[in-house]
C-alpha cells in the first residue's frame, strides 16, 4: 500500500499571491479546512505561515524549479510502507523560520519529529522544507524519506517522551533515510556539519546524566544545543548546535548506544 504523494506546493504559492491581509487569510482557511469546518482538508498547510512576506513566494518558485515535488513522490516510493497507519497521504509544505512570528524553528522541529502519535491518525504526513534553507535535491529527499521512515517507527513504538527514546527514534530514522558519516574516519556529517570524535565523546557525556528527562527546557538543549537554549531562554549545557541529533546517529551507525 503505497504513501500518495500530494502536490502542494502551487496551493501555496498562490496563496502567498494574494495580498497580505484578510483576503489571503480566508483563503487560506478555505484551502485547509474542509466544508462545515470540523476537519482539516490539508493538514500540512498547519506549517505554513499565511502572514509570510516576500522570501516566501520566492522560495516556493524556487522549490517549483527544481521540480521539488517529483523528487519528494520519487523519494516516497523508495521507502517500504506496509500500511500500520493506513493509507496516508504527504504533502510538502514551507515552515517560515525567517521572518515568521509565530515559527520558532527549535520548537517547530521538535513537534515535527516528535508528533503526537493521534495526529498521524489524520491521514497526512508533512515534509517540511524551511525557508532558512537553499531548495536542494538532497534535501527534500532526504526530508521526504525521513517522515515515511519516522511514521513507520512510531507506529511500532508509539511516542518517544523522554531523551532517551527521542534519541533512539532520530537515530534510527536518519540512519535510514540516508543520512551518513562523512568520510573521514572519526567524524560525522549531520545537518551539514563535520563533528570531531573527541567532541561527540563530550557530548555524550553530557546528555548522559539527562537520558530520562522528559522536559523541554532539558530536551530542547540536549538535542539541539546551545543555540535553542539561549533563543528560548533555557540553560545551556556547552553543547554544540544540533549535538543531540548527531549522537544519535554517531551511535545507530557506529552501533554504540548512548
Amino acid at each position: 500500500m503505497p504513501i500518495e504523494f500530494v502536490p502542494l506546493l502551487q496551493i501555496q504559492l498562490e496563496l502567498y499571491r494574494l495580498p497580505r491581509g484578510p483576503e489571503r487569510f480566508q483563503a487560506y482557511l478555505q484551502a485547509m479546512v474542509a466544508p462545515g469546518g470540523r476537519e482539516l482538508r490539508l493538514p500540512p498547510l498547519v506549517a505554513m505561515n499565511p502572514m509570510g512576506r516576500e522570501h516566501l513566494p520566492a522560495r516556493l518558485e524556487a522549490w517549483l524549479a527544481l521540480d521539488a515535488e517529483v523528487l519528494g513522490a520519487r523519494a516516497a516510493a523508495t521507502v517500504p510502507w506496509d500500511g500500520s497507519l493506513g493509507r496516508l497521504k504527504l504533502g510538502l509544505v514551507i515552515a517560515d523560520d525567517v521572518k515568521g512570528g509565530w515559527t520558532n524553528r527549535y520548537t517547530s522541529e521538535m513537534t515535527h519529529r516528535f508528533p503526537n502519535p493521534k495526529a498521524l491518525k489524520s491521514g497526512w504526513l508533512a515534509g517540511v522544507l524551511w525557508a532558512s534553507e537553499a531548495p536542494t535535491a538532497e534535501a527534500v529527499t532526504l526530508e521526504v524519506r525521513s517522515v515515511i521512515w519516522r511514521a513507520t517507527y512510531i507506529a511500532a513504538h508509539g511516542a518517544a517522551c523522554s531523551l532517551r527514546a527521542m534519541l533512539a527514534q532520530e537515530g534510527w530514522v536518519m540512519a535510514k533515510s540516508g543520512c551518513a558519516p562523512a568520510k573521514t574516519p572519526g567524524r560525522l556529517d549531520e545537518g551539514g556539519r563535520i563533528i570531531a570524535a573527541e567532541e561527540i565523546a563530550k557530548i555524550r557525556a553530557t546528555i548522559r546524566p539527562h537520558l530520562d528527562a522528559t522536559d523541554p527546557p532539558t530536551l530542547i538543549p540536549c538535542l539541539f544545543g546551545d543555540p535553542a537554549a539561549e533563543a528560548l531562554g533555557h540553560r545551556p549545557l556547552g553543547l554544540p548546535e544540533s549535538a543531540g541529533f548527531a549522537l544519535a546517529l554517531h551511535d545507530v551507525l557506529g552501533n554504540s548506544p548512548a
